[in-house]
């Protein structure tokens, strides 16, 4: 039987044209994306780029804010009417210059008026100016360590340029197991990380679990985590003296919110509820909190922010406990349920939306593991 050959120019069928018929062509740039976006190699992509952009921006805002810390319309109280109204400008304008900022100066008639400021913490130093030793200059470690260490170098290197002597005195030192002030920022820290962590592992790990349960595992870890850290930190270390179960409270309130501010994010924005929480809580909220920089040396926007965010929140309302309980604000408590409020208030409105929670169970069968996620 003789062979047949295909007239040279014709083409054989189709399915002998190139080596693998249709699958033989290139695929076109649309269908290149299409199959890498379906990919698992698209996710891990787009983490790299978040978790390098991530390590920059959470270096440099901590950095903006704490690498050098600038004095910004500190107020100060003035007591008294000096002999010498002149000495006292030359004061105020000599520490101006040495903090590089403005002081601003509120009166008093007498001392104890100026220390009830001090309690309240509406100034932060109180100075006087009228007797013959010079210059009286009382700061507050405890209503900043950051502020009260400024004035005390600055003040009497001002009075030896001026030849006026200047006596610094301390009206409210910080706790002997926490000479820098930093022991309410690391716990109020601690709260915030553990808070939001704890609700991603129970995102991953206790995914069945539907919306009531999901709040009252976070209430619970909440409580138990805010105990540990108190007593840890009081009863382990004596780091620092606690109103123990006002702090605790704090601690629990501040992991609680942490937690339903990552459940509602990740209700809104699912397996990406990381950014907008990191961004919140970790790169906005703690260097603006005002616990590792008093809140006069934070940039002005960070300063003004920051105590309506959760982490400042936590930190001003642990530091009025601690170092103030006479003296109690409002303002920070309602700042932390607030954001506890809204957070439980979405998540539960768009619950259908979580990617947790169990499927219903269907009459006279049994219960599916858990609802689809998204």
């Amino acid at each position: 039987m003789s062979e047949q050959h295909e007239p040279h120019g014709h083409p054989g069928p189709p399915e002998q044209r190139g080596p693998h018929g249709a699958h033989g062509r290139s695929s076109s740039a649309g269908e290149k994306w299409r199959a890498f976006k379906d990919s698992p190699f698209f996710p891990a992509s787009v983490l790299v780029l978040i978790l390098a952009a991530a390590a920059g921006l959470f270096a440099g805002s901590y950095t903006y804010a704490m690498a050098n810390p600038t004095p910004h319309n500190v107020p100060v109280g003035v007591v008294g009417k000096p002999h010498s109204s002149q000495e006292r400008e030359k004061f105020v304008l000599g520490m101006e210059k040495a903090l590089g900022s403005s002081l601003e100066l509120r009166h008093f008639r007498t001392r104890d008026q100026a220390e009830q400021a001090v309690e309240a913490q509406q100034i932060f130093a109180i100075m006087r100016v009228e007797q013959p030793k010079g210059v009286e200059l009382d700061v507050s470690s405890a209503s900043g360590a950051s502020v009260a260490q400024l004035f005390q170098q600055a003040g009497p290197q001002v009075g030896k340029k001026i030849d006026v002597p200047v006596q610094v005195r301390d009206l409210k030192p910080l706790n002997k197991g926490d000479p820098r002030g930093l022991a309410i920022f690391y716990i109020s820290l601690a709260a915030v990380i553990i808070g939001f962590v704890g609700a991603i592992q129970l995102s991953v790990h206790a995914r069945a679990l539907n919306p009531p349960e999901r709040i009252a595992f976070t209430v619970a870890y909440a409580l138990l985590g805010g105990f540990v850290i108190a007593a840890v930190v009081d009863w382990g270390l004596h780091t620092l003296r606690l109103p123990f179960v006002q702090s605790w409270m704090i601690l629990a309130l501040t992991l609680f919110t942490s937690g339903m501010v990552f459940t509602m994010f990740n209700t809104l924005f699912g397996r990406w509820a990381m950014i907008p929480t990191w961004g919140l809580m970790v790169l906005l909220g703690n260097p603006s909190s005002g616990g590792a920089v008093s809140w006069p040396l934070l940039p002005s926007v960070l300063g003004e922010i920051g105590r309506w965010l959760p982490p400042g929140a936590s930190v001003n309302a642990q530091h009025t406990a601690v170092y103030f309980p006479d003296h109690q604000l409002i303002q920070p408590y309602l700042v932390l349920a607030a954001w506890a409020l809204v957070s439980c208030t979405v998540f539960w409105i768009w619950r259908h939306r979580h990617p947790g929670g169990r499927a219903p169970r269907a009459a006279g069968g049994p219960a599916h593991a858990a609802a689809p996620g998204g």
